[in-house]
């Protein structure tokens, strides 16, 4: 598994300061197929005029690959506690605030607001806590949203292949796990305590996941918590190692970048919305058939603007505080990290649909077999 990882630091490090020409962009983009050095090249475009040439080719490629299908989820926040000591998380134990746990009836009636609300597609989502957020609670509450909800996926703390294979059995499909950052050092450092700091646990949990069953892998670093265009690097090369694996799984991939959580926390780097732009194109040219997610943590001009060039699935009408569809919140008080997007899912249905593109809640495998 760590063998992309060592790939990718010699291709970074081999081509950190290769400014590849105008002329040389062109002629990558005629290819069919990328080379890693090519990906590696592409990372280093800069100018507009370059990065527009790249977004063309990218609209096409997703295109034919993925048709006109946007699929929508949001995530549901069933508990915040967490043993973790992450210095930049909302969740972390660090952060002296109210902890909250849903109560299976409370789980329901969440999922039936997401429902009224038009929401089919969930993502289950808790910190890491093995004692408040045991593996048997998070399955009960997997297992009241399969019985609601057209597509069920988790994004919670690294589970051993049994635990997933239970999940899995009850009909959940999909995992998310961003890895945060893919450098061990900055790693080690932004994890100082606590269950997440087993890098390599974290980093193997969506091939285990992938072997127990599961159809759907979303991976992907936290942008601006180490040295952005080595991440997004090992991002790709981690989903194609996986999607070389596993051929007949999705496999997705999504840079978040960093917003603000409530600490004190200054990230390392920042990462412009050209830059982020180009990342996300890039991704498209250099794997095809892999799907690009896209959050809330974006802008609502930012996401309009990328939904018909290289993005395959979004979120919509997303709350990131425990509870926050059917509860009353202070969504800026408690949340995992501050939301740009706040449109309603029927807004941002409209401009899906505006833009000549379906809107869907199922699986996109599905939603393009029956275009």
């Amino acid at each position: 598994m760590v063998s992309f990882l060592k790939e990718a630091e010699k291709l970074f490090e081999e081509y950190k300061d290769y400014v590849p020409s105008h002329k040389e962009i062109a002629q990558i983009l005629e290819k069919e197929f990328l080379t890693k050095e090519d990906l590696a090249k592409l990372l280093n475009a800069n100018s507009k005029e370059d990065i527009m040439l790249m977004a063309k080719k990218a609209q096409k490629l997703t295109r034919e690959n993925f048709g006109k299908v946007i699929l929508l989820y949001a995530p549901l926040y069933i508990a915040n506690y967490c043993q973790n000591g992450c210095v930049y998380c909302g969740f972390s134990c660090r952060k002296n605030y109210k902890r909250e746990k849903l109560s299976f009836e409370e789980i329901e009636n969440e999922l039936r607001k997401m429902k009224e609300e038009g929401i089919d597609s969930v993502i289950i989502l808790t910190g890491e806590d093995r004692i408040n957020s045991s593996f048997e609670y998070i399955e009960k509450a997997c297992s009241i949203a399969t019985g609601l909800m057209s597509e069920v996926s988790i994004e919670v703390y690294p589970l051993y292949e049994e635990e997933y294979r239970r999940l899995s059995s009850i009909g959940v499909v999909g995992i998310t796990m961003y890895q945060e950052t893919y450098q061990r050092e900055d790693y080690d450092k932004l994890h100082p305590f606590g269950p997440k700091k087993d890098f390599e646990f974290r980093l193997n949990a969506p091939e285990r996941a992938l072997k127990a069953g599961f159809h759907e892998v979303c991976v992907g670093p936290l942008l601006g918590l180490s040295e952005p265009k080595k991440d997004v690097l090992c991002a790709i090369l981690h989903a194609e190692y996986l999607l070389e694996k596993f051929p007949k799984a999705e496999i997705s991939i999504s840079f978040p970048r960093f917003r603000s959580a409530g600490t004190d926390f200054i990230p390392s780097y920042t990462v412009s919305d050209k830059e982020f732009i180009k990342f996300l194109i890039i991704a498209r040219l250099y794997l095809p058939r892999v799907g690009i997610v896209l959050s809330t943590r974006e802008s609502p001009q930012l996401r309009d603007a990328l939904i018909d060039v290289c993005i395959t699935k979004m979120s919509a009408g997303s709350k990131t505080t425990v509870g926050g569809y059917a509860k009353e919140k202070d969504e800026d008080a408690e949340a995992q990290f501050e939301v740009e997007d706040r449109r309603s899912v029927s807004e941002v249905v409209d401009v899906i649909i505006k833009k000549g593109l379906r809107p869907e809640f199922t699986n996109w495998v599905k939603g393009v077999k029956s275009a």
